[in-house]
């Protein structure tokens, strides 16, 4: 015991001693031990209910601290954090407000700590300002998730609405080919309807290092039903920063079921999708889900069709390897548009060929070469 709290309750013992003498008058007993006269029948009282016992200094600590929260409440907080283990005080605080809980997310954040539920997993970039498109659907992000740590040679297929950061498509593939990836399309589009236009990477199956113009069975089949494709600059994944957060959430989410001996199953992956969708709130959004700004595209999922050109247009068909015959030569143009329609721009000497709206190539007659027109990269368009 420290000696100024064994000094305290001796001083407090003589003062009872003497108070019940009676020698002096309570009031001069008082003066004298620079007390007031509450405070020395406080300590009268103590004694006599508690003995010297009582005469011990009381705890200063208020019985109900202004930074303690109601047991029930911090029950109800780690609760949560136990159902939603990589989700932290903000939007627990919105989780609570739901049902009704008014809290601060200082006050979250004090009872996840006092319990051990900050880890180390919790410190990740707090998202930033970006460019968003205006409306749903105008842009869906594609991308597969980085298979690291996950016990498998892919990983999951995401597909995202730029404009509300809904999640349209997670899923484990059996492969990542072209035709895989359209048959799950496939069934998004039959689904949600068509986006305007896909934003994606430089990575198989949608582009095709190999191939004149990048272009793949797969990107031509996206062209075909009308939306417009771009694509982000090569080692710039910030350009497809809403996909690639989603995939962070996803990874923590992944980490907290500890290792793994095979990749989380397809219900895992649609319970996650779910909760993302319609539960988890996002600070992007004001704290509000990204259920909450989406809604399926008006544009109505139709079998793919060529290219309309204006009936005064030149049009050629390409042949089974995708080449042109012109001027007594043949060109090659783009072996994924085998049999299809492009469209003619003569220029002088010069010769752009087109596909829809996209140029793809461009014949020098003079000089008997070509030029492959690339794709508009997407971060020349605030994407």
């Amino acid at each position: 015991m420290a000696w100024r709290k064994v000094e305290v309750e001796a001083q407090r013992l003589r003062f009872v001693e003497a108070a019940m003498i009676g020698e002096r008058s309570f009031s001069s007993l008082c003066m004298e031990y620079e007390i007031s006269r509450p405070t020395g029948y406080l300590w009268l009282k103590r004694y006599r209910e508690h003995g010297a016992a009582g005469m011990q200094e009381a705890s200063r600590r208020p019985l109900l601290s202004p930074r303690q929260s109601p047991a029930e409440l911090e029950e109800q907080i780690v609760s949560l954090r136990r159902q939603h283990p990589d989700w932290g005080a903000r939007k627990l605080r919105v989780l609570l407000g739901r049902s009704g809980v008014k809290v601060p997310s200082s006050t979250v954040h004090r009872v996840l700590r006092r319990h051990g539920l900050i880890h180390r997993l919790d410190s990740h970039p707090q998202a930033t300002g970006s460019f968003c498109r205006e409306a749903p659907n105008q842009l869906w992000q594609m991308d597969f998730k980085s298979p690291k740590g996950w016990n498998a040679h892919l990983g999951p297929l995401s597909v995202l609405d730029d404009h509300s950061r809904y999640a349209l498509v997670l899923e484990q593939l059996s492969s990542g080919e072209g035709l895989v990836v359209q048959q799950r399309l496939d069934k998004a589009f039959s689904d949600c309807g068509l986006p305007e236009a896909m934003l994606m990477d430089h990575g198989q199956p949608w582009w095709n290092a190999q191939s004149p113009g990048g272009w793949t069975q797969l990107s031509v089949w996206l062209m075909r039903l009308g939306i417009r494709l771009y694509f982000s600059g090569v080692r710039h994944p910030q350009t497809q920063g809403k996909v690639e957060r989603f995939h962070g959430a996803l990874e923590r989410a992944r980490r907290r079921c500890g290792p793994m001996d095979t990749p989380p199953g397809q219900s895992w992956l649609d319970r996650f999708r779910e909760e993302y969708n319609h539960v988890r709130p996002h600070e992007a959004l004001d704290m509000e889900t990204p259920a909450d700004h989406w809604h399926p595209s008006q544009r109505e999922y139709t079998e793919p069709r060529n290219p309309a050109y204006a009936p005064d247009a030149e049009v050629r068909e390409l042949n089974s390897n995708g080449a042109l015959w012109l001027d007594g030569r043949s060109w090659q143009v783009a072996g994924a548009l085998a049999h299809q329609p492009v469209r003619l721009a003569r220029i002088d000497q010069r010769i752009l060929i087109f596909y829809g709206d996209t140029p793809i190539r461009e014949l020098d007659l003079t000089g008997q070469g070509s030029t492959i027109v690339e794709p508009c990269p997407a971060n020349s368009l605030n994407l």
